[in-house]
């Protein structure tokens, strides 16, 4: 079998003692590489598909360039196991690295190039499977070099220019999480042979959560009345989210309805500078302070996310947003912008609502529409429900991204293929 070393173990050691006991009998080894930084949406994705694949089959590796990050403290909270590669430079950023421990100089990075096909190559590695942008750009050489197969899992912007121009070239298959995600590399009818849309996993058999309890404990640590309705934001504080938008719309809720009890709950890290400030300046002059809260990064998010009386997605341009679904499979209600990947995840007053995006009064006077009607509410949030749990499962999921290896395992060269 082959082994994965644990958690300190760097370049040298790992590319030396992680191999095959049994080359013909192994299953096919699959490096997942990583910065190591923030916790994202793609991280919980990846790792909930790395979680059940088939060990009998693929046998995965992953691989951190940054093993003291939040991501390191997520995979062994989750009890997965990883090799760091500290003194290995990608190109690029990864949100929570630091630059000085990951990113050098993009001479050293290239350099890094050959070590890193090295990895790869001594640990027999027959498939590289990315998901961030950094590792897309950084490991598409090594791959190639190594002999390996690359799968590019897409889940940035449609517009990147990563997908759009280097994919291409260096990826043999493109999997994005939405067709808006790959609308862009798509429009070369060459490439888009090599693309494939394959929606995130998301545990849609897990225990139901009971939303009046858990609402009911919000409003408790919050300290105000427990009837008070409560607007979700799920997501980390960057610009595409529109952090900003949400005080906003949290604002014209109470100028439309000010004796309606409501608070905006803001779950994510501050990842803009000085973003804090400004959402407490936003919140002060829209006369909202008291009604907005910063509740950090929590996780696991589910108990909170179904203590929200309604979630509230204001991200633009959002390749698929894994917060829309979750709540969906909790039965938290959807109001999202017409925008990216929410149009393919929510039919329109059927199993959530599209407001325009960009304006916060239309997303405001949905909400309170809503809210006034608590039957409506009650039906949009059951018919999501049914829809989520029957089209993203984390099996449907998983059975298509194997399906994937093998075809790019079928598309090896004869003179590459490896018994089994």
């Amino acid at each position: 079998m082959l082994q994965v070393l644990p958690a300190s173990s760097s370049l040298s050691q790992s590319a030396a003692s992680v191999r095959s006991d049994s080359e013909d009998a192994a299953p096919v080894r699959i490096c997942f590489p990583f910065g190591g930084g923030v916790v994202g949406g793609s991280h919980i994705s990846a790792t909930k598909l790395i979680r059940q694949l088939d060990r009998s089959r693929f046998s995965p590796l992953i691989v951190l360039h940054y093993g003291s990050g939040q991501f390191a403290d997520f995979l062994r909270s989750e009890g997965l196991e990883f090799v760091t590669l500290p003194d290995t430079r990608f190109f690029g950023n990864s949100a929570g690295v630091p630059k000085e421990t990951g990113t050098g100089n993009g001479v050293g990075a290239l350099l890094d190039q050959w070590r890193m096909a090295r990895f790869l190559r001594l640990n027999d590695v027959r498939i590289v499977h990315t998901n961030e942008g950094a590792m897309h750009a950084s490991w598409a050489l090594p791959a190639r070099l190594a002999g390996a197969r690359m799968l590019w899992h897409h889940r940035g912007s449609h517009d990147a220019r990563g997908v759009r121009l280097l994919a291409p070239f260096a990826a043999d298959r493109i999997v994005g999480v939405s067709a808006f995600a790959l609308s862009e590399v798509r429009r070369l009818k060459r490439t888009a042979r090599k693309t494939a849309v394959i929606y995130s996993p998301f545990d849609a058999d897990a225990e139901p959560i009971d939303r009046a309890q858990a609402h009911l404990a919000l409003t408790s640590e919050l300290g105000v009345d427990p009837n008070t309705r409560l607007l979700g934001f799920f997501g980390h504080f960057i610009d595409r989210k529109r952090p900003l938008m949400f005080v906003e719309m949290l604002a014209h809720i109470a100028r439309m309805q000010p004796d309606l009890p409501v608070m905006g709950l803001m779950f994510g890290l501050p990842l803009m500078d000085g973003i804090d400030e400004q959402l407490a300046q936003k919140a002060k002059a829209g006369g909202v302070s008291d009604r907005l809260r910063l509740m950090g990064f929590r996780y696991p998010s589910a108990v909170l996310m179904a203590g929200c009386d309604i979630h509230v997605v204001t991200a633009v341009h959002e390749p698929f947003g894994r917060s829309l679904i979750e709540a969906m499979l909790l039965g938290t209600p959807v109001v999202a912008a017409a925008s990216g990947g929410n149009i393919e995840a929510i039919d329109h007053g059927v199993t959530g609502m599209l407001v325009e995006p960009d304006d916060p009064a239309a997303m405001a006077r949905s909400i309170v529409e809503l809210l006034n009607h608590p039957d409506r509410l009650d039906r949009i949030a059951a018919q999501a429900l049914v829809h989520a749990s029957r089209r993203y499962s984390v099996d449907q999921h998983v059975s298509q991204v194997a399906a994937i290896y093998q075809s790019l395992l079928d598309s090896e060269p004869q003179r590459l293929r490896k018994p089994r």
